[in-house]
């Protein structure tokens, strides 16, 4: 039977005790970790969020009853006791911080009895995902989650210091807005009120951080939760948080050295990890061409090679129909140490070369003795391998990869088996955090699908202005005022400087496939306020989740999150999403509309709109 807490008051968490309280009386409340009854002592491990203490229960230092309760103790019992603070007399266990002491109980109290847990409550789990997310409440309460959730506590605090010291302001943006072309699919919540009529949650607050700079506010700062319905990975879920700013009166540079500053500070307070600045400025198209990504990891080599110019004139089909193309090209990747890989390993990296696009993937391994095993040699003159060799810097003990194809697919192929390959290498360390900025975009990408130009970022992000004179002429090579925050190959957050003018913004509509009506049905609001004096204004926003994933060392963000989606993006423990009460919602559509119920399609097709952009981005 659970007893009262009343008249006991916590002193201390576990590891707030120190040596210094040696001696005295402290009150302790949490959970059993796990209990060893010895006889005449009991051992207990108490936890709580912060760590451990262990208490010892002995006849003499607690009375018979306290005693009898003690030996009943089972793991996840919650319990508060009354002790004095001593030195261990046994082993030092020095993996806790309170490792050299221990409480000696002389009074206890039961305040809840728990059923075995399903799994146990323990640090780096090795229970499966599936059931320690549908028992999240128990699978909280690991160590090495609640360190994690406490980091991302810390983050959120220093951030709202940071920019407040810097002069922002933390205004809150609606979660019920019109559904806007931002890249993904929306959530809709239908309106009672406005029967037939759906709100949409919001993708980001980009249109309204937007509109408080129209409004004066200058600084603006949130720490928003946004909704995408799209597909789930393991740095992404359908709801996530954003730390998410907008500046007025700036251009990129000074958005840029706010947020190293910010980085910088995060880094020192939350980890003891200094952040070198300036960081790092990388273009779009360096790192496209060296890495075959605009979210490079830097924290190896193993750089794409151009070798169109090498191989061209070579009678190797495969090279040769490449080079035919508009935008075709031949580039390699040096794996250094790997020429002795087996052919069956290779035979796979050929098929996950395939599920990012390529026909197929050449290879040339370096023996020890300078001979080569390759795929594509015989296809080759002598002077031709051997000047390929050379262009790839091949040493004996050398894996060489090629993709030849259009440029996108080489560049998604390669950046791809890079990573892929430095992961097999162990070059990927956790231990190092290495930034850098991608800047200058493409303003529009060409859309395959859509066969239209869609913009990369959004469609109120700023061209540059030395490009916008070939926006009709040649829409494709026009840079953006754009820019992303990568670290260690992750994407944290991305921003732009934004259109600020109405004809800029009522082109770039223009050239997205939008007529006038179409652009002042979707964005009267902004439209509107853009003819009452706009200041110029940037910004950007990170994903807070991404963040403290990389800062806390996780492969997956669900690990930062405290009741995160698993892929299909429903809920284990809850059992969301449900069938839930939305008959008077249905039924009154269907009065409204005349129509037959079908209330969840006609949710469905009410989220459909025009995409105007290629990615999510604020």
């Amino acid at each position: 039977m659970a007893e009262s807490m009343k008249g006991m008051h916590r002193s201390h968490r576990c590891a707030e005790v120190t040596e210094r309280e040696i001696g005295a009386k402290v009150t302790l409340m949490g959970w059993v970790q796990k209990s060893r009854n010895k006889g005449g002592i009991i051992f207990v491990d108490l936890r709580d969020r912060t760590g451990v203490m262990q208490l010892i229960f002995e006849n003499g230092s607690i009375d018979g009853e306290g005693f009898e309760k003690a030996g009943k103790l089972r793991s996840e019992f919650v319990i508060a006791v009354t002790g004095t603070v001593e030195r261990r007399s046994g082993a030092v266990n020095e993996n806790l911080a309170t490792g050299t002491m221990e409480v000696r109980v002389e009074y206890l109290r039961i305040l809840a009895e728990a059923e075995t847990p399903p799994f146990p409550i323990e640090e780096n789990s090795k229970t499966k995902e599936e059931i320690r997310l549908k028992y999240r409440y128990l699978d909280l309460r690991r160590p090495d989650i609640q360190r994690n959730l406490m980091m991302r506590s810390q983050v959120a605090m220093l951030t709202r210091q940071f920019m407040a010291r810097e002069g922002f302001l933390e205004i809150e943006t609606p979660m019920l807005g019109k559904s806007t072309p931002e890249g993904a699919r929306d959530y809709l919540v239908p309106s009672r009120v406005h029967p037939g009529s759906f709100y949409a949650l919001p993708q980001s607050p980009q249109l309204f951080k937007q509109l408080l700079m129209c409004s004066g506010y200058d600084r603006y700062i949130q720490i928003a939760r946004c909704f995408r319905d799209e597909d789930l990975r393991a740095d992404r879920q359908p709801e996530f948080t954003q730390i998410d700013m907008e500046l007025s009166f700036v251009d990129a540079e000074d958005v840029m050295d706010v947020n190293e500053r910010l980085l910088a500070y995060l880094f020192r307070e939350v980890l003891a990890v200094d952040v070198p600045l300036p960081i790092q400025r990388m273009s779009w198209q360096e790192a496209m061409d060296r890495f075959g990504s605009d979210k490079p990891d830097l924290r190896f080599g193993m750089e794409l090679v151009n070798v169109s110019e090498v191989v061209k004139g070579c009678e190797f089909a495969v090279f040769k129909n490449a080079l035919e193309l508009k935008d075709g090209s031949v580039r390699g990747i040096n794996a250094k140490r790997q020429g002795g890989m087996p052919r069956k390993k290779i035979d796979k990296l050929v098929e996950f070369a395939k599920g990012y696009g390529a026909k197929g993937l050449a290879y040339a391994a370096i023996q020890e003795d300078g001979t080569l095993k390759s795929s594509f040699a015989k296809f080759m003159k002598e002077e031709e391998m051997t000047a390929l060799v050379t262009a790839m810097d091949g040493q004996p003990g050398d894996l060489l990869l090629f993709a030849a194809d259009r440029n996108k697919i080489v560049w998604n192929v390669l950046g791809a088996l890079r990573l892929e390959l430095a992961g097999e290498m162990g070059l990927l360390n956790k231990n190092e955090y290495r930034f850098v900025w991608i800047t200058e975009f493409p303003l529009l990408e060409w859309s395959d699908e859509e066969n239209r130009f869609m913009a990369m970022h959004h469609p109120f992000t700023m061209p540059m202005e030395e490009d916008w004179d070939k926006i009709d002429t040649d829409p494709g090579s026009v840079r953006a005022k754009a820019y992303d925050i990568v670290l260690n190959g992750t994407e944290l957050g991305g921003g732009s400087v934004r259109i600020h003018q109405n004809d800029i913004q009522e082109k770039m509509f223009e050239v997205l496939g939008f007529t006038k009506e179409q652009a002042w049905e979707q964005f009267s609001f902004l439209l509107s306020a853009f003819k009452y004096g706009v200041p110029p204004h940037a910004g950007l926003a990170y994903g807070l989740d991404r963040l403290v994933m990389l800062m806390a060392q996780e492969d997956s963000i669900r690990d930062v999150i405290a009741f995160p989606k698993v892929k299909d993006a429903s809920c284990l423990m809850t059992q969301a999403p449900a069938a839930g009460k939305s008959e008077g919602a249905e039924k009154a559509y269907c009065e409204s509309s005349g129509r037959r119920p079908s209330f969840r399609n006609e949710v469905v097709r009410a989220g459909r709109h025009i995409c105007l952009d290629r990615r999510s981005r604020v």
